[in-house]
Order: C-alpha cells, then structure tokens, then sequence
C-alpha cells in the first residue's frame, strides 16, 4: 500500500519547528472544531482565526486551552483583518463556505462558495504567497481550480503547495469497510482516488487484501456509501448542516501532513487534489492520489497503480465529470478578470 499513516516518524535535526496557521471561516460547523485541533497539534504555534464575526471568541475560548500556541482573531468588520490573519502564515485552511442541505450536490453550492472562495484565495495570494493552501470548502473538484487560477493571475502559483482536502474520503473508506470485515478501522487503509465529489470518488478495493473476499454485492455498497456518505449526514442531521465534526477531523489530520512535510520528517504520504501531471494530456489538470509531502509542498505525485476492470469503468466516469468540474471553476475565476 502506498499512503501510510505518520505513526512513526523521523524528525529532523531541529527539535522544534513552529509554524503559523490560518484558519479561514473558523466560527463555522467546520471551521470551530478544526480550529480546536489545530490548537491540539504541537507544531503550531501562532493560530489565525478569522471569520466574518465572531472570530474572536472563538479565539479567545481555545486560547484557555493550555497548549504551546497563540491564538488570535480576526474579523471582517475590522480594518484589514483578513490581511494580518494571513501574513506570513505557513499553512491556510480554508473551510468557510456554506454547508450543503438535503437535495442540494457539492454543485448546488457552487455559485455561493466559489464567491467566498475567490475573495478568500486573492487575499491569500497577495498576503501568504508562500504558504500551503488546503482548500476545504465544497466543490472541492470546482473550488481549487478556482485558487490556482487566482495565484497564477498574481504571479505566485506554486503548484506544489495547493492541495484538496479529500482525506475524508480516505477515513471513510477506513471506517465503513472495517465495520464489513469486522477489523481496527485504524488499522485498514484504502487508496481512494479522484475527486471529492461522488462518482468522481474511486475507492480501489482491488489494492486491499479484501479484493477476492468481498462479494460482488458488498462491493458496489461499500464504492456506494463511501461516494456518497456525505449524503448519509446530510440526511441524519434532518437539514441541521452537513459532514463537520468528521470533516474537522479530516483536514486537521492532512494539516498535520503537510506539518511534518515542512519540518522534514520522511515518508509523509497521504492522498491529495492536486496539480497533477496523471492525466493532463486529457486535459484534467487536478487528480486526487497519493502524494509525499515534504519541506517545499509536494515532493512526489504518485500513480494510481494496478486497478481492475470494474475500477476501470469507474475511473473513465470520474474522468469526465471532474473534467467538468474543473472547467467549471477555471471559467469562473476567469470571468472575474
């Protein structure tokens, strides 16, 4: 298996690496409990929360929490506060957006997030063009073309430090086929590949020693529930929100990623959107699959491996909507030159 998880790690040299972290849209269903874990991970040591309102008693209330880190926050009904949530940070999140309801696709939320998202990247590029972006906010497929294309029209695209949060695919894929075999979901890994938004969400059970074992049947369910266990919340919840606390997670536990890409420490693989040159010749720019991080962003982009016939099919249907889905969000930035 090619994406591992961070339980043993080797540490550079330097015995302590801090690094600033921004959380944007940090008061949301989202954005709150990842701001809390951000507090928890002891390489950071200088948080930004910032929000519309509000931010600042989120700030204060996790400050309480006796952790090697500052927490500050910023609002946008003060003067530059956008700004100085993001100068000179190492790594923004970007959860802010609206949350899907029932009925509503990642698509339906296009037309609001890809707004908040645009504004969100322009301040990014002009006040931390350096630092990694980890873009959280639905459609994922739609919203990073969105970033890349505002750096690039700023002049400081770096492809290597633009990700996709679809880590929670990947944990989901843990869960939900540990609970068939009846194992550790801690201990089950699945290389989940594609995009971040149903069909284009490809689970490749044919890497997994369950293969062979699985039936016919519980492998279409399971491809079925890890595609679309966002609507299994979404319903749950009875139109109280979306996938939030599991989100947090997620995107607390790739942060911590790209982190300990930064500070050196080897063998950092986890699965990511990105820039990808997997299948650029037929014209799809970003492709979710195991990437290793390390100090600069980015250090390999991996393949997908040996797949077979049935994820062949699967692989040729994500093809095509992603391929739309990026477009998409390429022709939106490109609307608001």
């Amino acid at each position: 298996m090619i994406f591992s998880t961070l339980a043993k790690r080797t540490f550079t040299s330097t015995a302590f690496n801090p690094y600033k972290v921004t959380v944007l849209g940090a008061c949301g269903g989202i954005g709150q409990p990842l701001s809390l874990l951000m507090k928890l991970n002891e390489k950071v040591t200088d948080l930004r929360l910032y929000d519309i309102k509000n931010a600042k008693g989120v700030a204060t209330d996790i400050s309480h929490i006796p952790t090697n880190s500052k927490v500050t926050g910023f609002s946008a009904e003060e003067a530059d506060g956008l700004n100085n949530a993001l100068k000179e940070s190492d790594l923004v999140l970007i959860p802010a957006g609206v949350p899907r309801k029932p009925g509503m696709t990642r698509d339906d939320l296009f037309n609001i997030n890809a707004g908040i998202v645009y504004d969100l990247a322009t301040a990014a590029a002009k006040n931390a063009p350096n630092a990694a972006i980890l873009v959280i906010s639905n459609p994922v497929n739609s919203t990073v073309p969105i970033v890349a294309e505002v750096f690039k029209k700023n002049g400081v695209y770096n492809s290597k430090k633009l990700f996709g949060v679809t880590t929670l695919d990947s944990i989901r894929a843990s869960r939900f086929i540990s609970e068939i075999v009846k194992t550790d979901p801690t201990k089950e890994t699945i290389n989940v590949i594609g995009g971040h938004s149903g069909i284009t969400i490809i689970p490749l059970l044919s890497q997994t020693k369950y293969g062979s074992t699985l039936t016919k049947e519980q492998k279409e369910a399971l491809i079925h529930r890890i595609q679309f266990g966002g609507d299994e919340v979404v319903k749950a919840k009875n139109g109280g929100g979306s996938a939030t606390l599991s989100m947090a997670q997620a995107g607390a536990k790739f942060a911590n990623a790209v982190l300990s890409g930064f500070a050196g420490e080897k063998n950092v693989i986890q699965p990511s959107y990105v820039d990808s040159p997997l299948y650029k010749k037929e014209g799809i720019e970003f492709f979710a699959s195991p990437v290793t991080l390390g100090p600069n962003g980015i250090q390999e982009i991996h393949p997908i491996g040996e797949i077979n016939g049935e994820e062949s099919e699967l692989l040729k249907e994500c093809k095509e909507t992603l391929k739309k889905n990026i477009d998409k969000g390429i022709k939106f930035a490109d609307s608001k030159k």
